[in-house]
């Protein structure tokens, strides 16, 4: 698969259906983890619950990763991408056949790559090599998902795509420090050790979460030794802002790292651990770069505010009473938790709706 040079590119209005599909699945996944918990939200079905994972990793992220990656490539077919994540989310969530919504977001997942590969081509870079590693995480996770295998040996994949993903951005933004040689070694022994765990955990459970465990430690221990975010705390306003989500984004991947290890599959170490990198790590990124990707989306500025700070802290309050639920078995306390990290991420859609109202209207504060 070639993406042609057109020469055009998708004008910001036309981006917009993309991301809605996108939140969709962001909104229906939030909806079906809460169910799942004991709660009782509006669902179309159970689908939502059932495939909360596909939902979450590949069909919001991947359209979202997707869309961000396609602006920046400004060819209309790497569109695709986006496009066919974000039908194979809202698919997944209403019931279709899973040959069909699982084939869209395989379909997407695989456009992606494509694009990241393309993108190498053009600035063949070690952070370039980074992406591609992790898009080729989101096909095999998608992949292995449309071949039937079940939610538990796939995320490690999916968890891989978003990870490396995230650890390749950094590393673009890290150049201003200029990671030495060893150093980048470090980060490909890193890598290399994430992706033989992902493929052994289908295999064997206990040794494939023993060496991702190990792999996410790693990450997280270069990530917070080789990126420009501690020296950025010294800052004000945005750039601190991003700093403080970053830092503790790692703190919450070197956790999930911790306990992986000792997690049985769908069990409650399992669940701390995978919410401690999905939304502890991953989406600690979405909040530090928010005010930055969608200005580059739709063209409009989002005005920083320090009131970003609310879903900042209450996504980190109440991830901890979550993890802390789960590792003492304390249902009530992880149904607590789980809620208001739903509410956390609802009003980041909220704080992030305002602000591109406030960008669109010219205030700056």
């Amino acid at each position: 698969m070639v993406i042609p040079d057109s020469g055009k590119d998708l004008a910001p209005p036309g981006r917009i259906p993309l991301l809605i599909l996108g939140f969709a699945s962001l909104i229906l996944g939030i909806l079906g983890g809460l169910w799942r918990l004991g709660w009782e939200p509006p669902l179309p079905g159970t689908q939502p619950a059932t495939f909360h994972g596909a939902l979450m990793a590949a069909a919001f992220f991947g359209t979202v990763i997707g869309l961000e990656r396609a602006v920046a490539f400004a060819r209309l077919p790497a569109y695709a991408a986006p496009l066919l994540t974000g039908l194979g989310g809202v698919a997944t969530a209403f019931g279709a056949p899973h040959l069909i919504s699982a084939s869209l977001l395989c379909a997407g997942s695989a456009a992606l790559a494509v694009v990241t590969y393309l993108f190498h081509r053009r600035h063949p870079a070690p952070f370039m090599l980074v992406l591609l590693v992790g898009a080729l995480c989101g096909v095999g996770g998608a992949a292995l998902w449309l071949a039937g295998l079940p939610a538990n040996d796939v995320m490690a994949a999916w968890a891989g795509f978003l990870v490396l993903t995230i650890a390749g951005e950094r590393l673009e933004l890290s150049r201003l420090r200029r990671p030495s040689p060893n150093a980048l070694k470090l980060l490909a022994a890193a890598t290399t050790l994430y992706l033989i765990g992902a493929a052994a955990l289908p295999l064997h459970w206990r040794i494939g979460t023993g060496i991702t465990g190990a792999a996410m430690v790693a990450l997280a221990l270069w990530l917070g030794a080789n990126d420009i975010a501690f020296r950025n705390l010294r800052h004000h306003g945005l750039m601190r802002f991003t700093a403080i989500c970053l830092v503790g984004g790692y703190v919450w991947l070197g956790i999930g790292g911790l306990l992986l290890p000792f997690a049985d599959t769908g069990g409650l170490i399992y669940d701390a651990a995978l919410h401690a990198v999905f939304l502890g790590f991953v989406f600690a990124m979405v909040f530090g770069h928010a005010p930055v990707i969608f200005p580059a989306i739709l063209r409009v500025q989002i005005p920083f505010t320090s009131l970003f700070y609310l879903h900042v802290g209450l996504l980190n309050a109440t991830l901890a009473l979550r993890v802390a639920a789960d590792l003492l078995d304390w249902s009530q306390g992880r149904a607590w938790g789980g809620m208001g990290n739903a509410t956390a991420l609802f009003l980041f859609l909220l704080m992030t709706a305002a602000g591109v109202i406030r960008g669109r209207r010219g205030e700056t504060a």
